[in-house]
């Protein structure tokens, strides 16, 4: 049977991390693919009684449909937060409630993307970020990037030369996939600049939280001087993925806007899922179970570093992240990632080829490394045998 689907059907596929995890789920890889956090992290024990606290107390509310926005205790918790954290000025009806972060990301799409619109990202930038503008209709424009973030310039030339720049996306925290942060000055000149040519800001910040040495950084959001900035954030890193509770995060006319798009995907998240969370977040130290993370996944990092430093060639250059889940690997230009992944799988290893974290293609010489998921010796073990076979490469060429 043959349907006639519609015509942005036909620049979508299958996203290539989600392909490499079914490789995954067998027992004996040795995963750097996805970015998953540590299944031993999560608070079991904890998750059992808010869950028989929040049944037993307010069952019916729990079981029962809830407000498009969410949970106010929950959105109350999250604008305290992102106050404290990020330097921002926010109350609960600054917060949109999503299925994690990447809906957030979708919503924005049906907000601000009109076909042929063009999206200032990072080179590279989070593959289902591109996924999910890409379905709107958009073009891309990659901003070239050091260690520091975006190159201010090289955006304000992109602002000057092209008319129909609707939409900036970024992710200043430990970047997704280089594990890059922005600088405080970057992030300032970034507010700058949105506010002078007119252009809507994502700032997208799962893993802020996640930082091992340094000092937190105010959010590009707190310098914002129109309101054209918005911020995501989710519960996916710092406590369970499973619940698919995230947020969007603006001024309020913004975010009405995103309360009527949702409405019509699907009308709310999960009521249950945001009172357990929230019930967690009542009885139970959040910071302890962050530090906790912290810990394990500064050591897993320190691991994965070690490793790459000791074994790879010289020829592999690759970030050294201040916090978050990933680091950068940036092969000689002749050694294609895919082909890479291909010998690897064979040692049972897996990571994800760079050029899909490039929406305008290239660069397929670049992986990505997923550190958090994997226990400190199979990193060791993963990572010689990711060693080895770029090696092989090089000989060959």
């Amino acid at each position: 049977m043959e349907f006639k689907t519609a015509r942005r059907m036909a620049g979508m596929k299958a996203s290539e991390i989600r392909e490499i995890l079914k490789v995954t789920e067998r027992p004996e890889i040795i995963s750097f693919a996805g970015g998953l956090p540590a299944p031993e992290l999560f608070p079991f024990d904890e998750i059992k009684e808010v869950n028989r606290l929040v049944l037993e107390q307010d069952g019916a509310r729990a079981l029962q449909y809830s407000t498009t926005e969410g949970y106010k205790p929950l959105r109350d918790w999250i604008a305290m937060r992102m106050n404290k954290k990020l330097g921002t000025h926010f109350d609960c009806d600054n917060i949109m409630v999503t299925h994690g972060s990447q809906q957030a990301l979708d919503l924005s799409g049906k907000v601000f993307l009109d076909e042929g619109d063009v999206v200032l990202c990072e080179s590279p930038t989070y593959l289902a970020a591109i996924s999910a503008f890409r379905a709107y209709g958009c073009e891309f424009i990659e901003i070239p990037t050091d260690d520091d973030g975006m190159i201010m310039s090289e955006l304000e030339d992109r602002f000057e030369k092209c008319e129909k720049v609707k939409l900036v996306y970024v992710i200043p925290d430990f970047q997704n996939p280089t594990g890059r942060t922005w600088s405080a000055e970057r992030r300032k000149q970034l507010a700058v600049l949105s506010a002078r040519y007119g252009a809507a800001v994502i700032e997208d910040n799962p893993y802020g939280e996640l930082r091992f040495e340094g000092d937190f950084l105010h959010s590009v959001k707190s310098f914002d001087i129109t309101g054209n900035i918005l911020c995501t954030g989710t519960f996916s890193k710092i406590f369970c993925p499973g619940y698919r509770i995230g947020w969007i995060a603006g001024e309020k006319e913004i975010i009405q806007k995103y309360v009527l798009v949702k409405q019509g995907t699907d009308l709310q998240c999960n009521t249950i899922a945001q009172m357990e969370i929230s019930k967690y977040l009542e009885l139970y130290d959040i910071d302890r179970h962050i530090e906790k993370i912290r810990e394990v996944y500064k050591n897993r990092r320190n691991t994965a570093i070690k490793t790459m430093e000791d074994l790879f060639p010289d020829e592999a250059v690759f970030t050294r992240p201040n916090g978050g889940l990933f680091a950068w690997v940036e092969l000689p230009c002749y050694i294609d990632a895919r082909k890479l992944l291909e010998k690897c799988l064979e040692k049972n290893v897996a990571f994800v080829p760079g050029g899909s974290f490039f929406p305008n293609g290239g660069r397929e010489n670049s992986f990505r490394i997923n550190f958090s998921n994997m226990p400190e010796d199979r990193i060791v073990e993963g990572l010689t045998h990711v060693a080895d076979c770029i090696r092989e490469f090089m000989q060959r060429c």
